[in-house]
């Protein structure tokens, strides 16, 4: 066998040099550094480091209600605007900006229940519990009624205070409903530019805002519906969840509810991706939320866990990427949509249990209504900066970004982002209900091994919770 092979004499590529050291050619190109992983495992080490050391998600915590809020809504078009409920029948409107009150009214006896804001950012609608369901003013531009601004003077310090004096036409609504099914547990106005809403009582009612009585009610057997939403894409499909433990999927089209799910413990939210419209997020009286695809409601597609209280509602992102969810353990949570595991938890000492959750329409803050009468505005990024950053800066966060991204599931990064900081109560409550959790992993492995073939039906948690499905 004969090989050739080639070979090169290194004179003929070689210029020689008076000094007799040998010229080595170097390619700069950064990528191609020998150290260049070393480097940037480093710099995503730092950039995690630095992410929970400059953490600081809380803004401002906002008082003005007198009793706890129980719902809260924003604006689609304006990212200033909230509004929220509180359980003594007062609705107040906020200017994000300013952190204060522009409009107030009593507008219910008793809790209000629900609030939304149609898609045009016009017009706000509420309900409660005294069966009434009232339309208001939510325009800025065109203003919300007459009212006055006095400064008074404050204190001996010299100081001036703002008081906010509301006269009769603001807290008169446009246009007033009465449900004959009962108070009113939940409002949800249509996606889709249509003049219509949905609320929910002992039945689902669909109101048209030119009529005085529902176009379409849906009842399924049920005492009472807790909540009710419209599909952001599909304007005839509505979703909503009941005192039995169900979730119904509702088609105006057909004269009765079309598919039925029964879980093992209530629902107290329910919310669906904008971005994804077959999928929705429901939160949970087990501790936990799920997310479901309304194709197969059979088991859920994500469980999302870590709290140790009843989550109480449930919010996704204008995004779709992310959701946050608020719980009676006096946390708020941020997941990934697609992650069983929280990568955010806010609290403050003076937190009680939280009610409701949203996120603004640009997808940077989020606000929740708790327990002790007030409205906190929180960072959804907790380490990022607020105001203008430069364009330098614009550049180095995202290389960071990228850098986190990259070695994400390397051990120091991956334990430094996983790792949060909560309360001793809650992480007490979490080892407790994780042993708790064990035990009962163990016990129904036993079961399921020592039964009989097809006794005990094996299933996946994401399954379990399920208990059956009707159509």
């Amino acid at each position: 066998m004969k090989i050739k092979t080639i070979s090169r004499s290194k004179q003929d590529y070689t210029r020689e040099r008076v000094s007799g050291v040998e010229k080595l050619q170097k390619n700069k190109d950064p990528r191609l550094h020998p150290f260049e992983q070393a480097r940037e495992y480093t710099r995503a080490v730092r950039a995690v480091k630095l992410d929970k050391m400059f953490a600081k998600p809380f803004i401002a915590a906002m008082d003005d209600h007198s009793d706890g809020v129980w719902c809260t809504a924003t604006s689609p078009t304006r990212v200033t605007q909230f509004v929220s409920g509180s359980c003594d029948g007062e609705i107040r409107v906020w200017d994000l900006a300013l952190r204060r009150t522009v409009w107030a009214s009593y507008a219910h006896t008793g809790f209000v229940r629900g609030l939304t804001v149609d898609r045009t950012g016009q017009w706000l609608f509420s309900c409660g519990d005294d069966r009434t369901i009232k339309q208001f003013r939510f325009d800025p531009e065109r203003g919300y009624g007459r009212h006055d601004l006095h400064s008074s003077g404050g204190g001996g310090d010299g100081k001036q205070s703002n008081t906010l004096t509301l006269t009769g036409r603001d807290q008169a609504p446009v246009e007033t409903w009465m449900s004959k099914s009962g108070g009113c547990a939940d409002i949800d106005h249509c996606w889709i530019g249509q003049p219509s809403f949905a609320t929910c009582s002992t039945v689902v009612d669909v109101w048209d805002y030119h009529r005085s009585e529902p176009i379409h009610s849906f009842e399924w057997g049920c005492d009472s519906i807790n909540t009710v939403a419209f599909n952001p894409a599909q304007s005839n499909l509505l979703a909503s969840t009941a005192s039995d433990r169900s979730i119904i999927l509702h088609d105006t089209r057909t004269a009765t509810p079309v598919h039925k799910v029964t879980l093992y413990l209530k629902t107290n939210a329910l919310a669906w991706n904008p971005q994804e419209p077959m999928n929705f997020a429901i939160a949970n009286e087990d501790h936990n939320a799920y997310t479901f695809d309304m194709r197969n409601l059979s088991k859920a597609r994500v469980v999302h866990k870590d709290h140790v209280g009843a989550v109480m509602d449930v919010s996704f992102s204008p995004t779709g990427r992310e959701l946050a969810t608020a719980s009676y353990d006096r946390t708020v949570r941020i997941f990934d949509s697609q992650s069983g595991k929280s990568k955010q938890c806010y609290h403050s000492k003076r937190m009680q249990r939280v009610f409701t959750v949203d996120y603004t329409a640009d997808s940077q803050f989020i606000l929740s209504g708790s327990d002790d009468a007030n409205v906190r505005i929180w960072k959804a990024n907790a380490s990022k900066q607020l105001g203008r950053s430069k364009p330098r800066q614009h550049r180095k966060q995202n290389y960071m970004d990228q850098l986190k991204a990259r070695f994400k599931h390397t051990k120091e990064v991956k334990s430094i982002s996983t790792h949060l900081h909560v309360p001793k109560l809650i992480k007490k409550m979490q080892s407790a209900k994780r042993d708790e959790r064990g035990r009962e992993n163990s016990k129904r492995k036993r079961r399921e091994d020592h039964n009989k073939e097809g006794v005990i039906e094996k299933k996946k948690e994401r399954k379990r919770m399920v208990l059956k499905e009707e159509e």
